[in-house]
């Protein structure tokens, strides 16, 4: 995929800016590149972007083949199971082969995250478990929240486990390039900002979802 922006600025805005403004633009545009990246790395179609881990086949993990994402079920549709919910979280880790767990971590986005962290083992203990470094592990992994992950519904795939940097391929081209055009827009500076970026799932075995539903 090429993403592209065109900010503008004045000849005089950049004669007098305190600052290298052709630096604070790429890394302004960046960040929107970036968020643009992410949602595509979740669930891009791969037509003309790169083609996201939920956009793959995702079948029950017992018959997922190759080329297909496997999921086990939470239990109930559109939240987790009544009884022993955190039983399907552990369920998931040991989805993927055993060599992608130590380096696996939870997905989800701030409302799931929200739903998590009610959750209790048999003992009555939370199994979202805070840090020292301001982070927080579940199960023993850590968690990255994507606000591209789909909010809990009627067999979403909410949450998913596995070794991403593995499993999930992403190919960043020269990173992100800046072109200033201070001639077609005077008295404007066009800066041309683009960047070229692609990515899929090249591990299936690496990565696992959870489905909110009964089966």
């Amino acid at each position: 995929a090429d993403l592209y922006a065109n900010p503008a600025a004045t000849q005089s805005l950049l004669d007098d800016a305190l600052i290298d403004l052709d630096e604070w633009l790429a890394a302004e545009v960046e960040d929107a590149f970036a968020a643009q990246e992410t949602a595509a790395f979740v669930s891009g179609d791969g037509i003309n972007k790169p083609k996201g881990f939920l956009a793959y086949p995702i079948v029950a993990d017992a018959s997922a083949v190759w080329g297909e994402i496997g999921y086990v079920a939470s239990g109930a549709a559109g939240a987790f199971a009544s009884t022993s919910p955190a039983d399907r979280l552990i369920d998931l880790v040991y989805a993927p082969k055993a060599q992608y767990r130590p380096n696996g971590r939870f997905v989800m986005n701030r409302k799931t995250v929200s739903a998590v962290r009610k959750l209790k083992d048999g003992d009555g203990h939370y199994v979202w478990e805070p840090n020292d470094a301001g982070g927080a592990t579940l199960l023993g992994y850590p968690v990255t929240e994507l606000e591209d992950m789909p909010d809990i519904a009627a067999d979403s795939f909410s949450i998913a486990f596995g070794d991403f940097a593995r499993g999930y391929l992403i190919v960043d081209r020269a990173g992100v390039r800046v072109l200033r055009d201070p001639y077609s827009a005077k008295p404007y500076v066009l800066f041309y900002v683009t960047k070229r970026v692609g990515g899929g799932v090249q591990n299936f075995d690496a990565i696992k979802a959870l489905k909110f539903g009964d089966t």
